[in-house]
């Protein structure tokens, strides 16, 4: 795959406690433990930080195919709830629930627009099969 960008931040300290940052410096963050995993919290996680990558990429891709079938929609948000919790093999696993406003739209345009983003956008193809995921469609 010929890239047409790439992304690179560096993480360092103690595990998961300690600092990201990008290669560029725009992303400069420190990082904790949550409380809920035995942390101290404080600052932001690697699952904040994937949520908010893919409700941001999920967002793109829904307005993508939106303009692509020239469908104008309205009050747009994606919402991703990325869970993390024990697996089979005695480590962690992720699972996740994307919640899609969209506005201008019925429910099965909705719908149709959200499994074509849902298609498209990389974090959705980079965990298809791996990450369990719902969507849930809300039209305004």
């Amino acid at each position: 795959m010929p890239a047409l960008y790439t992304a690179s931040a560096t993480a360092t300290g103690d595990g998961r406690d300690g600092h990201a940052v990008t290669s560029d410096g725009l992303l400069d963050v420190d990082l904790a433990v949550q409380k809920e995993l035995g942390g101290t919290g404080g600052a932001t996680n690697p699952e904040q930080l994937f949520a908010a990558g893919w409700a941001a990429c999920f967002h793109s891709a829904l307005k993508l195919v939106a303009r692509q079938e020239k469908t104008p929609i309205s009050d747009t948000a994606v919402t991703a709830d990325v869970a993390v919790g024990p697996n089979d093999a005695g480590g962690l696993a992720l699972e996740a629930a994307l919640t899609v406003e969209i506005g201008g739209v019925d429910q099965p345009v909705a719908e149709r627009l959200v499994a074509a983003a849902h298609q498209i956008c990389p974090y959705s193809n980079a965990t298809r099969g791996n990450v369990p995921t719902d969507l849930k469609v809300v039209t305004a």
